[in-house]
């Protein structure tokens, strides 16, 4: 990041290829629609172009990226709640079954995790998302989210206790240690 704020242009390229795959991924969870996950990387990185020389040595570069792009969602969802959207689906119809998945049991339990997800509140699905999948410590994910530590750790717990509940034991769920 000190490269391209330094006007290195291949260090931008490199930190595009690195984040961008990450926050589609974490857009896309957090908005629903792939269009529009793509469309708030590209706005991410537009933002981290304009705030490059805010940009603090010594401080970690991922979870600053992950505020940007959270903070685009929530832009985009509030504007959502505002002024609904009617639904367009250009998608080509998908197969019955999820390719690449060994046997059934496999695929309805992902969506069973899913669902499940979806209906826990924001604030706790927000902080299961960047702690499980990733990968971020609670500390990155108190910066990121505006909360402390201790704030993000109850979030979390509370969100793990409520997935335990809603859906028993399910395999790759995280444990209590799992949530230190």
């Amino acid at each position: 990041m000190l490269a391209y704020a330094g006007g290195d242009q291949a260090a931008f390229r490199a930190l595009f290829m690195r984040y961008a795959p990450q926050l589609v991924r974490v857009l896309r969870r957090q908005v629903g629609r792939e269009a529009d996950a793509q469309d708030l990387a590209q706005q991410t990185f537009l933002q981290l172009h304009r705030a490059r020389r805010d940009f603090r040595p010594g401080t970690r570069l991922r979870p600053w990226v992950i505020t940007i792009a959270l903070n685009l969602a929530r832009d985009l969802l509030r504007r959502r709640g505002r002024r609904p959207e009617a639904a367009f689906d250009d998608r080509v119809p998908e197969p019955s079954v999820e390719p690449n998945v060994p046997d059934g049991e496999s695929a309805e339990t992902a969506a069973r995790v899913r669902r499940a997800l979806a209906d826990l509140p924001r604030e706790q699905r927000e902080v299961i998302e960047l702690h499980w999948f990733e990968q971020l410590s609670f500390a990155e994910i108190a910066g990121v989210v505006g909360s402390t530590s201790g704030a993000v750790r109850v979030r979390a717990h509370r969100g793990y206790v409520t997935l335990r509940k809603t859906l028993g034991s399910v395999d790759g769920m995280p444990t209590e240690e799992g949530t230190s």
